[in-house]
Formats: C-alpha cells, sequence, structure tokens
C-alpha cells in the first residue's frame, strides 16, 4: 500500500467492515472513496457530501453508471451548515479534506458527532513534505493527531497510506 500513490479501495479493505454498515464521505469530490465503499458497503448506504456542484455531478455518473442504488449525493457545507443524523454513522471518512479547510478542528469535531459510539472516522491526508499536491493547508499527522485528542477521540490506528499520504483510525473515548 505504501508503494502506491494513493490506493482508496486498499485502504477500505483494510478497515474491519460489515456490508450493512452506514457510512458518509466528508468531502467526497467525484468519489474516488465512495465507490469502492459503496460496493463494500452493499447493504448499507453511503452518505457522499460535498459543496462542488461539478464533483456531485460527477459522481452521480459513476453511481449511476455502476448501479450502486446504495449511494446518498448529498450537497453541503462541512464548515457551515449540515444537516445530517448525529451519532448515526459506523464511518466518516475525511480523505484529501483537512488541508482545504479552514477550521479543522470543527470539521473533527463535526465527524465525532456523525458517528456512533462504535463508529470510526478515517483521516487520509498530504504528507506535509510531499513533492507534490497543494501545499497550503496541510497538517501533519501529529497536528491531526492532538486535535482529535482535544475533541474527545482517542488513535486507533495510524499507518501510510500512499506514498504521499498518512492515515488515521480515530474512535470515540
Amino acid at each position: 500500500m505504501s508503494e502506491e500513490f494513493l490506493n482508496p479501495g486498499e485502504i477500505i479493505k483494510n478497515i474491519s467492515l460489515k456490508s450493512n454498515m452506514n457510512a458518509c464521505d466528508l468531502g467526497c469530490g467525484s468519489g474516488g472513496w465512495v465507490i469502492p465503499l459503496a460496493k463494500q458497503l452493499k447493504e448499507g448506504t453511503v452518505y457522499a457530501v460535498d459543496i462542488l456542484d461539478e464533483a456531485l455531478s460527477a459522481l452521480e455518473s459513476k453511481v449511476s453508471a455502476q448501479n450502486l442504488p446504495n449511494v446518498k449525493i448529498i450537497k453541503g457545507d462541512i464548515e457551515g451548515t449540515l444537516k445530517l443524523r448525529e451519532e448515526y454513522f459506523d464511518l466518516v471518512l475525511m480523505t484529501n479534506l483537512l488541508f482545504q479547510v479552514e477550521d479543522k478542528l470543527k470539521v473533527i469535531e463535526l465527524a465525532k458527532r456523525l458517528i456512533n459510539q462504535n463508529g470510526m472516522i478515517l483521516i487520509v491526508d498530504w504528507r506535509k513534505d510531499a513533492p507534490t499536491g497543494l501545499k497550503e493547508g496541510r497538517i501533519s499527522l501529529q497536528e491531526t493527531k492532538e486535535m482529535a485528542m482535544k475533541a474527545g477521540l482517542k488513535i486507533e490506528k495510524e499507518f501510510i497510506a500512499g506514498v504521499f499520504h498518512w492515515g488515521l483510525i480515530l474512535k470515540k473515548i
């Protein structure tokens, strides 16, 4: 896994998921994580949230082409008002997202409110020293761990998510 740029399907396979779980991908973009997740959670639902119409439109096409009725596409601002059921999700994903948001702690706290008591948060983001990708706004693994603990979360697992990315799995304390 660490040899590749980033392989969402492989990372998802390495998380202990049951096919009836409900997940939410915050800042889902055009669905690089949504599609493999929806295929694994066949009896559950994957909520795909983004603020960009273009990304959601591209995702809608992919979901339709691959016949994935368990994906719910939601336009929403994760830094503004987002109406999702709290303490509902088994998994909340934030992949390549934290570097793009202004208030990183607020977004981590949102993810915490969304997961149920046994739920988990998967964060994958750019390494600060990665030579490619947008550099502005990047947050280190250590800074993210500190914010997670401040938000009342515990570190379940940390891992190398690809050549340029780190990964964390967080749970409620």
